[in-house]
């Protein structure tokens, strides 16, 4: 027969079968009944799985080298649209009035920076590394301080309910939301609101850059062929083919005698209508889950649930760090 000893104070705990292991948060010896491949202590909270094999920490480079090649590409990318943009349009916008070519200079260089200032802040900064706590040490972990902790056998040390270990980074992350290649970090808990505002202002910036190219086109675009519209004849939805049809055929022929410049605004006009399609798409799936109350991981935890649960406005006005004072004024839009 086994016996469990626990501080004074507490139970003693007597099995007649039993299997003695040591709980990894507070270092005390356990009794279980039986074999228990998951079990969770009742000190110190921390929940224990021994069928967790050994980590293995492969392709971990191929994964910062895909990082790297993805940030690079998107810095070539943003470099070229500030420059390139730059060299195609304000020639044309200065040669209108010199006081609006100011006017557009000040709010590239305004956009340039806040999209290359919150990229870098989003990038380059912690996701959030989960505090550091006392373990493996009784009586220094005190009852309840690691509840539902688990131990992370890649960082080899506890990890929070709120934590998820990112194989790319090789770290715990505090409250992850996913890892962006296109950043070559996560978003968690410590840049988060960066990630948004960078996806914010990018938006922002492709919008400006698809008005331009188009405001510009249409000073240097080649004059289009005339066609007469004498032959087409019909109605309805034939005739609005064979109008489109003509146009695309005219702005075809235009633009074999585009110039360079021409090229690099149809280029910057197709590039940043792309981008803006898919931040949009990005951006509205994150507000969604913020609205929520959740990240993109714990959405995928929780799936199958009732979907409603933490629904609320405030949700939003909390993440971007509104004070707790004025949440009183916005509705509380919590599903019942």
């Amino acid at each position: 027969m086994g016996m469990l000893i626990v501080p004074l104070g507490h139970f003693v705990t007597t099995v007649t079968e039993d299997n003695e292991t040591t709980c990894w948060g507070c270092g005390l010896r356990l009794l279980l009944p039986s074999y228990a491949p998951i079990f969770k202590c009742g000190w110190c909270g921390a929940i224990t799985n021994e069928n967790v094999g050994k980590p293995e920490r492969k392709y971990h480079w191929w994964r910062c080298l895909r990082d790297r090649c993805f940030v690079f590409t998107l810095c070539v990318f943003v470099l070229f649209v500030i420059c390139g943009g730059v060299w195609a349009v304000y020639p044309v916008v200065f040669s209108i009035s010199y006081a609006c070519g100011i006017f557009h200079c000040i709010i590239t260089i305004i956009l340039s920076i806040t999209t290359i200032s919150t990229f870098s802040l989003a990038a380059f900064r912690c996701a959030g590394a989960p505090p550091i706590v006392v373990w493996a040490s009784y009586p220094a972990v005190g009852k309840g301080d690691l509840e539902n902790y688990t131990f992370c056998h890649y960082c080899s040390k506890p990890k929070s309910p709120r934590a998820h270990h990112c194989r790319s980074c090789g770290m715990c992350i505090l409250d992850m939301d996913h890892h962006c290649p296109f950043i070559g970090n996560c978003v968690g808990a410590a840049n988060h609101r960066y990630f948004i505002a960078f996806l914010f202002t990018a938006i922002i910036s492709s919008i400006y850059v698809s008005i331009m190219s188009i405001y510009a086109g249409l000073y240097i675009w080649p004059s289009l062929p005339y066609r007469s519209v004498g032959h087409m004849n019909g109605s309805g939805r034939a005739l609005a083919f064979r109008a489109v049809k003509e146009v695309v055929i005219a702005l075809l022929d235009s633009a074999v005698l585009l110039s360079a410049r021409g090229l690099v605004l149809v280029y910057l006009l197709v590039s940043s209508a792309s981008v803006e399609l898919g931040l949009s798409i990005l951006l509205w799936q994150q507000l969604c889950y913020i609205y929520e109350g959740e990240t993109y991981l714990s959405h995928l935890s929780s799936r199958g649930g009732d979907g409603s649960k933490g629904r609320d406005c405030r949700n939003i006005f909390r993440f971007f760090g509104f004070p707790y004072s004025i949440l009183k004024y916005f509705p509380n839009t919590r599903s019942a």
